[in-house]
């Protein structure tokens, strides 16, 4: 059987590669683009991004991929944002003065100084999650540990869009999102071993036409 596409959006933005191998691992047959056509066409779309949030849209709008992303994100076919594919989802954002693609009303913001609070903030942290019967949690700990790097975070208008938060010193917020099809994660799931594996492969599943991930845990990993 062939596996499914995963349309990986190039636009410049972060390292594709672990993200395809992440895919790869857990079954998948990732397709490096930036044809609206052929994310269009594609069982899934991944949306990656490490750096700075107006290149990142200015990269989108040259490559004209807003509307396309726009309409794939808010079309119901399944779609998943990592870290800086989670904030251009967002309405605008504190670090620059473009707009994102507005996908999700609300504003990104920087991690308030306070004193003893390394920023960014990098390493491992666990999740709280908010939304614990969402697909993409399947198999998961109760309190999963995964890998963030990040001095900024989403902040959404409407908070039950929020699917988990983490802690960073004194401040709570987005770790994860997801309404209808469209999921996001401030972590990067391709960092964050076993666990962000099964994640990935949960995301997979949901592409596939049956859309029920597995029953049981795809990767095992420390209890």
């Amino acid at each position: 059987m062939t596996p499914p596409a995963i349309a990986v959006v190039d636009y410049d933005m972060g390292n594709l590669h672990s993200v395809c191998k992440g895919l790869e691992t857990v079954g998948a047959r990732p397709l490096i683009t930036a044809d609206p056509q052929v994310l269009a066409d594609a069982a899934g779309v991944v949306l990656p991004g490490v750096g700075a949030f107006d290149p990142a849209m200015i990269h989108l709008r040259e490559r004209r991929l807003v509307e396309p992303l726009r309409e794939i994100a808010l079309g119901g076919k399944p779609f998943l944002g990592v870290c800086l594919g989670l904030q251009i989802l967002f309405s605008s954002s504190e670090e620059g003065e473009e707009p994102g693609l507005d996908i999700i009303p609300g504003v990104v913001r920087r991690f308030r100084s306070e004193p003893g609070l390394t920023i960014p903030h990098m390493g491992w942290n666990t999740l709280t999650l908010t939304q614990p019967d969402l697909p993409l949690w399947r198999n998961l700990p109760p309190q999963p540990q995964v890998y963030f790097v990040h001095s900024y975070y989403g902040a959404p208008e409407d908070p039950q869009v929020q699917s988990a938060v983490v802690t960073h010193g004194t401040q709570t917020v987005t770790a994860a999102i997801a309404q209808g099809a469209l999921m996001a994660t401030q972590f990067h799931p391709e960092k964050s071993a076993n666990l962000g594996l099964q994640i990935l492969a949960n995301f997979v599943a949901l592409t596939q036409a049956e859309k029920s991930p597995p029953k049981e845990p795809v990767f095992r990993y420390p209890k």
